[in-house]
């Protein structure tokens, strides 16, 4: 599985309003419940911050990754937020984020979740990348450059 396979254009947000991590979060998970019945929104966000209590999903260069595992995810689902304004995530190297990846995986994908954080984590530890994600300036132009981004990153 490939995150082009998860991605879907509506689930590629623009000038995601920030404020907090709680609130970002939050956002998410009301968007992702409200497209996706068999989820709930509370459940969705206490998972997720559950996951961030283990340590900050914030990778550093401005960069999250918030994930998680529900039962009641069926398959992986993937979102791409771009932030209006930076946010402060606890990231590791202690600089605001502004771009977010979010994964829901299904409580017993195992090989499944670990090789879609690692498609992630390549696509955004390139400069080129997240500098292209930046100057983005539209839903769709983001969506464009995840794809073309995506399709370049070495066959698993």
């Amino acid at each position: 599985m490939t995150l082009d396979q998860i991605l879907p254009p509506e689930r590629t947000l623009y000038g995601v309003p920030g404020g907090s991590k709680k609130r970002v979060l939050e956002f998410f998970s009301t968007f992702i419940a409200q497209n996706i019945p068999s989820l709930d929104s509370q459940e969705v966000f206490s998972r997720l911050i559950g996951r961030e209590r283990l340590g900050s999903t914030g990778i550093g260069h401005g960069v999250a990754v918030p994930h998680a595992r529900s039962p009641h995810c069926k398959t992986p689902i993937a979102a791409f937020l771009k932030l209006g304004d930076p946010i402060d995530f606890d990231a590791i190297d202690g600089e605001p984020i502004d771009l977010l990846f979010v994964l829901l995986v299904p409580e017993e994908a195992d090989d499944t979740h670990l090789t879609l954080l690692g498609q992630v984590a390549e696509l955004l530890n390139s400069p080129t990348n997240r500098s292209a994600l930046r100057q983005a300036d539209s839903q769709r132009a983001l969506y464009d450059v995840l794809t073309s981004a995506i399709a370049e990153l070495p066959a698993r």
